[in-house]
């Protein structure tokens, strides 16, 4: 079955209820970004921000990471600059399988897997929030990570 569509002010509110797939957002984001900080070793914790502010540095940090650091000679002949590339909003949101394929959910809800790209720019959200949700939004914000070292821009 096909999840029935809910408009952005029903999907807002529901967020700032705490209620999404993964429980409530700042709860599976703070235990991320808590386990980062104890073991980061074992968790990379990486910001959709920083990724776009400075592509190639966190995507050299990722190789680090993972124990395949880049040579001087891969960086040379532009090997983090093809990861990049590939690895693009713009190349990911037309791949054909997140162009047609779906993913699927419990109880049978299918979700078409295009809705999981929107425009893939920092900020994009003032074009969609009201200045009230925004609001609501930047004091549940504080709320829940006031005491965690964890910041998000606005």
């Amino acid at each position: 079955s096909v999840i029935t569509p809910i408009s952005l002010e029903e999907a807002f509110e529901l967020f700032c209820q705490g209620i999404s797939p993964y429980g409530p957002f700042w709860d599976h984001v703070l235990g991320y970004w808590r386990a980062s900080l104890e073991t980061p070793e074992k968790i990379l914790f990486l910001k959709h921000e920083e990724l776009k502010k400075e592509p190639f540095v966190v995507v050299k940090s990722l190789g680090e990471f993972l124990g395949y650091p880049f040579s001087l000679e891969e960086e040379s002949k532009g090997v983090v600059e093809e990861i990049v590339k590939l690895c693009s909003f713009e190349n990911l949101s037309n791949l054909e399988v997140n162009r047609t394929s779906v993913q699927k959910f419990s109880k049978g809800a299918t979700v078409d897997n295009r809705h999981f790209f929107r425009e893939g720019k920092v900020g994009d959200w003032k074009n969609y929030l009201t200045a009230e949700m925004v609001q609501g939004l930047d004091e549940i914000a504080y709320h829940n990570l006031l005491a965690s070292g964890l910041l998000f821009p606005t």
